[in-house]
């Protein structure tokens, strides 16, 4: 609970951004929204993790790598939806604020992460 509301602390605080930039998805809505063509679905852990599974069209940014994860989203259409996860949900809360400072517009993240995929 403290997580959720220092995340949407952070949210409002956040280049002036709002919460409804960033929504959290539970994994039936998730599913739905990634079924559809040309969904931009970016798996933010690491190499490793998203070699040993990951979901169908996601491609790997890697959040713990700095220079890397901006130079990939900055490859992205930011006028699109960006639909995001991660292990747990952690590392999707801090990739969002970056990605609303990077001028994304829109992110969905997977509520829980994978963790609560299966």
């Amino acid at each position: 609970m403290n997580r959720i509301i220092m995340f949407f602390n952070t949210l409002f605080s956040a280049s002036g951004q709002t919460s409804n930039s960033i929504e959290l998805l539970n994994t039936s809505e998730f599913k739905k929204a990634i079924s559809e063509p040309d969904v931009q679905l970016v798996d933010v852990r690491t190499q490793h993790e998203f070699r040993s599974g990951h979901l169908m069209k996601a491609i790997n940014i890697d959040f713990f790598q700095p220079t890397v994860f901006t130079e990939k989203f900055n490859r992205l259409d930011r006028s699109k939806p960006l639909y995001i996860y991660c292990r747990t949900g952690v590392r999707t809360q801090k990739a969002a604020i970056k990605l609303l400072e990077m001028g994304f517009t829109k992110i969905y993240d997977l509520r829980g992460g994978l963790a609560q995929w299966y």
